[in-house]
């Protein structure tokens, strides 16, 4: 063996491959190690450029744009990200602080990424992770809307906000912290209320190059502007992505993204898409959401205890004076987890990464066929007032139909709780006739009376022998169905009056 070795090393090829290999492997490692050290030389310049911490005093105390004096890191971190956002800024230490996202998107992907815009509603918990993420990840243009400021109770959730924050404006916070970290990133701050009547300028292009926002997240905790903006964004076909309630969770596992349609076990997605249903907004929204339900020992929203009120005034560094709610039970890492699922889904949406999401069950040719039965039902109880009846219409949309199926009836019969083969039949006979007739001859139209208050869920074996017993026959409801029942239809009916308003 050893005789074989010597041989190896006396032989001229070998010794020329062995001194080629290692000529290659000093060549490599000279390369590599000019490149990092140019790259350090060039990291170094860049701190070298940012002002020092012992600055004149006088600069030090100057005021921000939120009334808030500017501190000693705060002014380097605003004189440095004056100058990125103004292109002086090495590109290739921004590439380099981007180098995983590149290699993940590839390079076509993270320059989409890096000339996008994107707008978050709502820097709280979940916004604000959203945001951070965002920024990290080379988004170019945020708009932060927020009216809402920074207290010490958003600390267990806040994503960069600091005791020093407490007291000033959500977006003013996030900015200060993120030009900490990616200095290129340009922020349109919107410290006001969102509601519809701002909605278009909120919503709009940006003011320097005029781009439609290329997403739109929704991190907005109230219902009625969570509907305002998932309403306008659907109108005017804007992305969006909607976070709906992390309160009172703790299962990570459970917390997916799909269409507002299928989201469930969640109130503040029921209740978001109870008023889209009514507003004829049944899918085409995706949603983070979370599938855990309530159970014995977890977290619940219970109202305010006397003792809460007892101890006098509260919120010195709230929104509002005097302005007292209830504290949603959150733990601190559900609204990041949220934040981050929505930030995941605007960057594979924007740079064009395969989305592959489990999907949810369609429901749409469900609620199409329960509109027919309606429509068939209702043509029935026309003609047997009036034969011959034609061309009747039915004042329902699908929307209609899947609120009081979905939100209303869960999607189960009212009397034997059988979830297949549902429909929708009035619940009483009229007094008078079920349809209204405007016009004469061939300008004539005739429709239905039938509202939402009217209507139960029922199979469709069920709905038929509720019309023959009842509309037919004429049988008293409590001939048919005992008092249970009776005290569970009564109640929904009176549910679905109150809905009626936000149609």
């Amino acid at each position: 063996m050893s005789s074989l070795i010597s041989d190896a090393f006396a032989n001229p090829r070998f010794q020329l491959l062995a001194t080629a290999v290692l000529s290659g492997a000093t060549v490599a490692s000279l390369i590599l190690g000019y490149q990092a050290l140019e790259r350090e030389e060039r990291l170094t310049e860049l701190k070298k450029s940012i002002p020092s911490l012992v600055e004149e005093d006088h600069e030090i105390k100057k005021l921000n744009s939120f009334g808030g004096s500017v501190d000693k890191e705060d002014a380097r971190n605003q004189a440095l990200a004056r100058r990125a956002q103004a292109g002086d800024f090495d590109e290739e230490l921004i590439l380099e602080q981007l180098a995983r996202n590149r290699v993940f998107l590839k390079p076509e992907g993270l320059q989409k990424l890096r000339e996008s815009f994107v707008i978050v509603v709502g820097c709280g918990g979940v916004g604000s992770h959203c945001v951070a993420s965002l920024a990290r990840s080379g988004v170019s243009k945020i708009r932060l809307i927020d009216f809402d400021q920074v207290t010490l109770s958003s600390l267990n959730r806040h994503a960069v906000a600091t005791l020093a924050d407490v007291g000033i404006p959500k977006v003013h916070c996030l900015q200060r912290r993120l030009i900490a970290i990616a200095p290129w990133v340009k922020f349109d701050l919107q410290q006001e209320k969102f509601d519809g009547n701002v909605a278009a300028r909120m919503l709009g292009p940006w003011e320097g190059d005029g781009r439609a926002p290329d997403y739109i997240v929704d991190a907005i905790d109230n219902i009625e502007t969570k509907v305002e903006l998932l309403k306008f964004c659907y109108t005017h076909n804007l992305p969006v992505i909607s976070a709906m309630g992390a309160g009172c969770k703790s299962d990570p596992t459970r917390i997916i993204v799909g269409d507002i349609g299928s989201s469930r076990d969640d109130g503040l997605s029921r209740a978001t898409r109870s008023r889209l249903k009514l507003l004829g907004i049944t899918s085409g929204i995706p949603v983070v959401y979370s599938t855990e339900q309530a159970g014995e020992g977890k977290a619940e929203l219970l109202p305010l205890a006397e003792e809460e009120f007892a101890k006098g005034t509260v919120g010195d560094l709230g929104v509002m004076p005097n302005f007292r709610v209830r504290i949603l039970p959150v733990l601190g890492t559900m609204p990041a987890i949220f934040g981050l699922t929505a930030a995941n889904h605007v960057i594979l949406s924007i740079t064009g990464y395969p989305i592959d999401y489990v999907p949810a069950k369609g429901r749409a040719k469900m609620y199409e066929s329960i509109l027919n039965f309606i429509q068939g039902s209702e043509e029935r109880l026309a003609r047997a007032q009036e034969p011959g009846i034609v061309g009747l219409k039915t004042p329902l949309t699908l929307g209609d139909v899947a609120f009081l199926t979905e939100e209303l009836y869960h999607a189960r019969s009212i009397v034997t709780g059988i979830p297949t083969k549902l429909a929708l039949v009035r619940w009483r006979k009229p007094d008078g006739l079920s349809f209204n007739t405007l016009g004469e001859g061939k300008d004539v139209q005739k429709w239905s009376t039938v509202r939402l208050r009217d209507l139960v869920c029922l199979t469709k074996e069920e709905a038929a022998r509720h019309e023959k017993e009842i509309f037919k026959a004429g049988k008293a409801h409590g001939e048919v169905y005992d008092q249970e029942t009776l005290d569970r239809v009564e109640s929904k009916l009176a549910e679905a009056a109150k809905y009626e308003a936000f149609r």
